[in-house]
């Protein structure tokens, strides 16, 4: 690592062009991050961070790949990983606020970058290192299968529930109501649905804006699954306003219910938080869960 920080040297081997100049930002919650100005005037993000799993940022840039190549709505282009620490360079987004326009814009590119599909629910983009999709430092398995239901219970409720009562983030009564969602899923899940390609992790701070307003989708925890589940997430801490899910249904329409399944999608992040910060979310997943019991 350099004096900065910032592994400059091996960014600028992979990027052939020297760095000139790099400052520290905000990288999320657990990796450091900077942007570098090149000699030629480009600017570059790079985030890194001692004792990353080395599946992690590539799992991280076949993500955006995968989500980018759809051509639907913006996602930064990825322009080299390395090791010593594990690092990641992607395209500088300069940031803004997101406008009205650009609030439009993100509905209907969800709803486009959704129809592009997935080859079934629960596959990972073309050249994922392994089998599992990464929600901050949480890991599931994401197996193909044709039923989002059954593996929306299997692989991502069951195993999250398991590690939130070992760590006693959940009491039993909001673990048994999450149990009996799993036991009545088919019934719950809303009519059938063909894969998408998600995000995986659309919470409002995983949707930057540029300097002209206009969306772009970063850290994904991409697979094939149900559409709703991106929305349902973008609901949950903050996200954008009501023009976006207006401008996705005029775009996309939502099955007959669909307003009536947000919790039970919600149960996926508010079960993650449980996991990683404990504190009121198990309740909170317990609450939602006892929606549908």
């Amino acid at each position: 690592m350099s004096p900065a920080g910032a592994p400059l040297e091996q960014v600028a081997a992979a990027l052939s062009e020297a760095v000139a100049s790099s400052s520290p930002v905000s990288g999320g919650s657990i990796n450091e991050a900077w942007r570098l100005e090149l000699e030629s005037g480009r600017r570059v993000f790079v985030k890194s961070r001692n004792g990353a799993p080395a599946a992690e940022f590539g799992a991280e840039s076949a993500g955006l790949a995968w989500l980018r190549e759809a051509g639907a709505i913006g996602v930064p282009e990825v322009l080299g990983s390395g090791e010593g620490p594990p690092w990641l360079a992607l395209e500088w987004i300069e940031p803004g606020s997101l406008s009205a326009a650009g609030e439009e814009k993100l509905g209907r590119g969800l709803a486009a970058l959704h129809g592009s599909g997935a080859e079934a629910h629960g596959a990972l983009p073309a050249g994922s290192p392994d089998d599992l999709v990464r929600i901050g430092s949480v890991e599931l398995p994401s197996r193909p299968g044709p039923d989002w239901p059954q593996l929306y219970a299997e692989q991502r409720l069951l195993p999250l529930l398991k590690v939130a009562r070992e760590r006693g983030a959940l009491g039993e009564s909001d673990a048994g109501a999450i149990d009996g969602v799993c036991d009545r899923i088919d019934a719950l899940a809303g009519p059938a649905e063909p894969p998408s390609r998600l995000h995986g992790d659309l919470w409002g701070g995983n949707v930057l804006s540029d300097a002209d307003g206009n969306p772009w989708l970063i850290d994904p925890a991409a697979h094939g699954g149900h559409r709703e589940i991106d929305l349902a997430m973008l609901r949950l801490f903050g996200g954008p306003g009501e023009r976006a899910h207006h401008a996705y249904d005029e775009a996309h329409p939502l099955a007959e219910g669909h307003a009536d399944r947000v919790e039970l999608w919600q149960l996926l992040p508010l079960l993650v938080h449980a996991v990683l910060f404990g504190g009121s979310y198990g309740a909170a997943a317990g609450r939602a869960a006892k929606r549908y019991n």
